[in-house]
Formats: C-alpha cells, sequence, structure tokens
C-alpha cells in the first residue's frame, strides 16, 4: 500500500505558488492605499472600513508567506500533512499561508561506502568499497517515499555493493571470457549503477555514478594469491616464448637450406635437424645464460 502511494506522488505536482517579487511590490501599492482608506473611513461615514481592514491583513499576512529557494534548491508543500505540491523555482516565492516548506537541496551528491570485507562469486575473501554519485529528482518521494533518503541511500549501496561481490569472481584463472571484478571495471560498475538506481527509486533519487575504488583480496589470502597470479603470469609467459622459438627454428632451418643466395644452402638431415632445433631452442627459452659447446666430431662421438 505505502508503495502505491508513492508511487501517485510522481511526477511531482506543481504547487500553487506566485512569483515573490510581483507580491512584494503589490504589497508596496497596498500600503498607501491602505492608508487612504483608513483616512476616507471617516469621512465616507465607514463605508471603507471593510476593504481597509482588508488592506491591512495583506499588510501583516504577505510578509510571512513569503519564502526563498536557492539554484538547485526545493521546496515540499504541505498543508495540515496533505500533499499540496512542490516548488523547484529559485528567487523568492509567495505561497498559502498555512503551507508548511520542507526544503529539499538538489545538488550532486557523493560519498564512499565503507570498505566490506565479503566473498566473491569463487568464495574467496575480498575487501570492496565504491563512490557513488546521486541527486534527487522527486522530491515528493524523497520525502514521504522513505523514512530519511540520505540514509537510504546510503544504506542500499553498501548492500549494493556485496551483492556485486557475491555475483563475481575477483579474478578468473580459467575461464578468460569470464566477467571479473578485477579484469572488466567498466562492465561491473554499469552493473552496479543499474542495481543501486533500482534500489534508490523508492526514494526519488537518480544514481549518476557508481564505481568500484577499493578492491583487493582479503589479508588472509593476499599472499596466496599472489603467488598463484605470479604462477599464472610466469606459465603465460613462457608459452608466448615457446611459441615465438619454435617459429624461429622453422625460420632458421629453412634459411639454413636454402641458403644466403640459393648457393651456398646447408643440407641437414634430420637427426641434425633435431639436434639443431633443440640446442636453438634451450638459447632462446633458457632463463639463464647458456654455456656453448663446440663439437669437433660427428654427432655419435
Amino acid at each position: 500500500m505505502s508503495e502505491i502511494q508513492v508511487d501517485e506522488l510522481t511526477p511531482d505536482k506543481v504547487g500553487k505558488v506566485r512569483n515573490g517579487i510581483t507580491m512584494i511590490i503589490v504589497w508596496l501599492i497596498n500600503l498607501p492605499v491602505m492608508i487612504v482608506l483608513w483616512s476616507l473611513s471617516g469621512v465616507s461615514g465607514g463605508g471603507t472600513i471593510l476593504p481597509a481592514i482588508l488592506c491591512s491583513l495583506f499588510f501583516l499576512i504577505a510578509p510571512m508567506c513569503l519564502y526563498m529557494l536557492q539554484p538547485n534548491q526545493a521546496a515540499v508543500l504541505t498543508l495540515f500533512g496533505a500533499y499540496r505540491g512542490s516548488d523547484e523555482t529559485q528567487g523568492l516565492r509567495f505561497t498559502n499561508l498555512f503551507y508548511s516548506k520542507k526544503k529539499i537541496s538538489l545538488r550532486v551528491r557523493n560519498f564512499t561506502t565503507q570498505t566490506a570485507k565479503v566473498n566473491d562469486a569463487n568464495g574467496n575473501p575480498i575487501e570492496i568499497g565504491a563512490v557513488v554519485v546521486w541527486r534527487v529528482v522527486d522530491v515528493a518521494k524523497a520525502v514521504f517515499g522513505v523514512e530519511n533518503f540520505t540514509n537510504y541511500v546510503h544504506t542500499q549501496s553498501e548492500a549494493a555493493v556485496r551483492n556485486l561481490a557475491r555475483s563475481y569472481p575477483y579474478d578468473s584463472f580459467e575461464d578468460e571470457d569470464e566477467i571479473t571484478l578485477i579484469g572488466d571495471a567498466s562492465e561491473v560498475n554499469d552493473n552496479l549503477r543499474t542495481e543501486l538506481q533500482e534500489r534508490a527509486r523508492a526514494a526519488g533519487v537518480e544514481i549518476l555514478e557508481a564505481r568500484l575504488n577499493d578492491l583487493a583480496y582479503a589479508p588472509e589470502i593476499a599472499e596466496a594469491m599472489l603467488r598463484r597470479q605470479q604462477a599464472s603470469a610466469i606459465v603465460a609467459a613462457r608459452a608466448k616464448i615457446v611459441e615465438g622459438a619454435v617459429l624461429m627454428v622453422r625460420e632458421a632451418i629453412d634459411a639454413l637450406e636454402v641458403g644466403s643466395d640459393g648457393s651456398d644452402p646447408i643440407r641437414l638431415d634430420d637427426e641434425r635437424k633435431a639436434t639443431f632445433a633443440s640446442n636453438l631452442m634451450t638459447v632462446i627459452a633458457s632463463d639463464a645464460p647458456t654455456a656453448p659447446v663446440v663439437n669437433v666430431g660427428t654427432l655419435n662421438r
């Protein structure tokens, strides 16, 4: 039932509000008119007393109906607890004396969630935090939809960040196409913003940006995961080196058999090719410096 009532407030109704400067001019014009009417009331036998009283009441009440809004500020208007609309026009404003006016800032705000310790999709404990940029776009929902819209956004943001951490792995060592928190920051941030916007709609809030700014393995597994990442990097680098070495060996053998100008080829049998390839692969792929061995005999001695 409360959700239906909140939706009925959207979009914001424009309250019955007038320009305050115009009413100030009317108020100033009313002053001499009031004085003249009171002066004539004694001469005309009281025929102008009622207009004089009305002008006097306007003169006394009008200043209490004025209020001021700064840029990017709105006012929610209520009459004895009933919602009567909102006003987002900056400057001096004039409205019903009995309207209650609650001012709400429409400026862009941002905050950083507390760094939370939570398990990722693979069950690894990680520490995660986010920066959220938001603003109020529906002042009626912000005031009547939730108890305190600022606390609501902060609480929902931390819940969304925790849920995001449980939805993706921190990193993937097996599947390179899997979406990860560390490797797909743009997509993860977009998903975080989308989820947070769904949660914040009840408070009349627009999420302008949500991005992870604190992401790391928890201290108890950070060292082990670092060694695993290093090992994966070494294996990947080794695979790349071997791939390049195989290509270089093939090109070297082909170049020897063709010769520099086609006239001085070096023919190698299968055994010599295997030995040459083994030695060259050792030189290219080895981490340590290699020592050359000069064979002055045949392959068999």
